[in-house]
């Protein structure tokens, strides 16, 4: 068994799902994948199911199917839970739509295993601007929002809304999952504010966020409204909650 799960959560990625998952499982490192789906109309479950069937060389492909779009926050928690159940070591978040290049999974897995940091960022703006095929002002708004949550939060990360991550298990099982109250992007920020508040080590590792070319971006206006607000409501509730550092 490897000590690595990439969770992948999916809402109509049919155009991308075994291209994502075979180039994961090309990698020299041995990944597992567990394709969280939110019962895609398009059939994306089902071509998982049918790529389960395949031999991939020892890794092994997990599927967990929910009925209806439950949002990327709950699936990723869902994921969570499967891969703390599983005990692998590193856990990992990525999207299906190739905006993250598989190959960074080696370099995230590496801050955490060699490095021994508890949580490494995939981060598009720790050595500047790296986003290709963006319009220039949806990569103004995201450089600025992560800019706003520095402020906010006080989070020593350029790329705080970033969704490419690697987590030690130890930090998801200490970060109190039910509890996570986001389920779009401020999930990601969520995420990022409670493991600093726990005293975890965290890195960023630079990383080339190319925009999708096949399938239809989630992004809607109600998900940056919530990240807006949600960050000072996390702000402020953290002032009354004691985070206990691990053992």
């Amino acid at each position: 068994m490897t000590d690595s799960l990439v969770i992948i959560p999916t809402y109509n990625e049919k155009e991308n799902i075994e291209l994502i998952i075979d180039a994961v499982f090309k990698l020299s490192h041995p990944f597992d994948v567990l394709i969280v789906d939110d019962g895609s109309p398009d059939g994306t479950g089902a071509i998982v199911k049918e790529l389960q069937k395949q031999d991939h060389n020892g890794r092994t492909l997990h599927l967990i199917e929910r009925e209806g779009k439950l949002g990327l926050g709950t699936a990723y928690i869902t994921g969570f839970k499967f891969a703390i159940e599983k005990k692998y070591d590193f856990i990992f978040e990525m999207d299906a739509d190739f905006s993250h290049n598989p190959k960074d999974l080696l370099n995230l897995h590496e801050a955490c295993s060699v490095g021994n940091y508890d949580m490494a960022i995939g981060s598009r703006y720790i050595t500047g601007v790296n986003v290709v095929n963006w319009p220039m002002g949806r990569v103004m708004m995201s450089y600025f929002a992560s800019m706003y949550v520095r402020f906010i939060t006080g989070m020593p990360i350029n790329d705080t809304t970033a969704g490419f991550v690697c987590f030690r298990r130890k930090v998801l099982e200490t970060i109190e999952l039910d509890k996570i109250k986001f389920i779009g992007y401020a999930f990601q920020i969520e995420m990022k504010f409670t493991a600093m508040k726990y005293g975890f080590k965290i890195d960023e590792v630079p990383i080339i966020f190319t925009d999708r070319t096949r399938g239809k971006s989630k992004m809607s206006g109600s998900i940056f409204k919530e990240a807006f607000f949600g960050v000072i409501q996390l702000k402020i509730n953290s002032w009354f909650k004691k985070y206990q550092p691990p053992a």
